[in-house]
């Protein structure tokens, strides 16, 4: 009887001591976890893969917005840009290829003289790529690098110029579509004489001087005219689209006037200075 006794007692006493067991293991297991760091715990709902993708890809509107500081704000207002431009003037490019002047004379295609004299003195320029360049045809450039800019410009045509000169190789011209008066603020260099664009419409305004083919000719233009950026992007997202899928285009570091008052005396023979 003592022995039955004794392990009645003993079983009583496990029984006894189950809750107490219970509460040290539950205590053990509270000691445990909150030893653990809560960002361990949050890592699932906050270190989603998409999270990071998302701030990335609002980082072009910020680089947008020191880009947007350096530019002249008068860009921001085409309609306020109407100067007219002196009967001649020079304008000196700063490439990544090196220096060419380009020579435009405005009884050649007064609006486009004009406008290239407005754009050029607000610094349109300054930064833009040489997105299209076509060997045996042109060299294209004329979209802002700051997306700011390029919409202010959107609908900012011009009326066309008749065509008093022919493009031959050297000679800088405005692009337009098919439709009248859609000239804006692209222009083109021919790499040779393309007279054909002259029944087309394309009126030359100036000129690349002496040497300076010998620049143009050295654009990157192995993208050709069908691998190169998209010109609808271009506008809307800027250098750090071109910088980004087409890092070996060559850009104008600069596009500045020389001369900005009329030079008949000092230019007169500028007819004679067409490419050959």
């Amino acid at each position: 009887m003592k022995g039955h006794a004794e392990k009645v007692i003993s079983r009583l006493c496990l029984v006894a001591l189950c809750p107490v067991t219970l509460c040290l293991v539950t205590l053990c297991l509270v000691i445990l976890l909150g030893s653990v760091p809560a960002s361990a715990w949050a890592q699932a709902p906050d270190s989603k893969p998409d999270s990071k993708p998302a701030a990335q890809a609002e980082k072009p509107k910020s680089t947008a917005a020191p880009h947007s500081g350096a530019s002249d704000p008068a860009l921001l207002h085409p309609a306020t840009l109407k100067a007219q431009a002196p009967a001649e003037y020079d304008v000196k490019f700063v490439t990544t290829k090196g220096e060419f002047v380009v020579h435009v004379t405005r009884a050649w295609a007064p609006q486009g003289a004009d406008r290239f004299y407005n754009l050029v003195k607000h610094h349109f320029y300054d930064n833009a790529a040489f997105f299209r360049v076509v060997p045996n045809f042109v060299v294209q450039f004329g979209i802002s690098a700051n997306p700011s800019v390029n919409s202010a410009w959107q609908h900012a045509s011009m009326k066309d110029d008749p065509v008093v000169q022919s493009n031959k190789r050297g000679t800088i011209v405005f692009a337009q579509t098919s439709n009248p008066n859609s000239r804006g603020t692209q222009v083109f260099i021919n790499l040779v004489d393309n007279a054909r664009l002259d029944r087309m419409g394309f009126a030359p305004f100036g000129v690349v001087e002496g040497d300076g083919m010998k620049v143009v000719e050295m654009f990157y233009d192995q993208y050709g005219d069908t691998s190169g950026p998209d010109q609808g992007k271009i506008e809307t997202q800027g250098k750090p689209y071109i910088d980004k899928g087409w890092p070996k285009l060559d850009t104008i570091k600069s596009a500045t006037l020389l001369t900005s008052a009329p030079a008949a005396a000092s230019k007169p023979a500028s007819p004679a200075k067409k490419p050959q």
